[in-house]
């Protein structure tokens, strides 16, 4: 294995477990009272954070699929 592979493997990992942290935000800015703000502030700013979340959740599937269940052959 060499050292590129090895990174990209570091890095998919580390980019899933971002997605715990975006999504772990978005529920703490609209189900708790930790940020001291009105309501639809926390909404607004909780939206396009979601969106991101989601959005790196399909990055990171295939990021993973690419990375631990390909040969190092394919490349």
């Amino acid at each position: 294995m060499n050292s590129k592979r090895l990174y990209d493997k570091v890095t998919t990992i580390i980019g899933t477990l971002m997605i715990f942290f975006y999504l772990g935000l978005v529920y703490i800015l609209i189900f708790t009272n930790i940020v001291n703000t009105d309501k639809s502030m926390r909404v607004i700013l909780s939206i396009p954070l979601m969106i991101y979340g989601i959005y790196r959740i399909f990055w990171s599937y295939q990021r993973i699929k690419e990375n631990f269940f390909e040969d190092d052959d394919e490349n």
